[in-house]
């Protein structure tokens, strides 16, 4: 299970589980329960890089960030610890 610390969102972590390269698991602890659960099941089965083509950028409103957008950073965190 891989933790990530998100910045500048409601969720205060994200945590994960990859296995030979597809994810698992996602856990996203406080923040928008619904859209974070619809989140979590839209990306398990997908590999980390699919993930991070499809997160990588959204925004939350006037935000540069969004908790999508975060959990692409934690997937590029964790493959650059493999």
């Amino acid at each position: 299970m891989y933790r990530y610390i998100p910045k500048g969102v409601c969720t205060t972590e994200i945590t994960f589980e990859v296995k030979e390269g597809r994810i698992i698991t996602v856990k996203f602890y406080n923040g928008c329960s619904g859209s974070l659960q619809a989140i979590s099941r839209l990306v398990e089965g997908l590999t980390v890089d699919e993930a991070i083509i499809r997160l990588k950028g959204i925004r939350c409103g006037r935000k540069d960030t969004s908790c999508p957008d975060q959990l692409s950073r934690g997937l590029e965190e964790y493959k650059c610890t493999q």
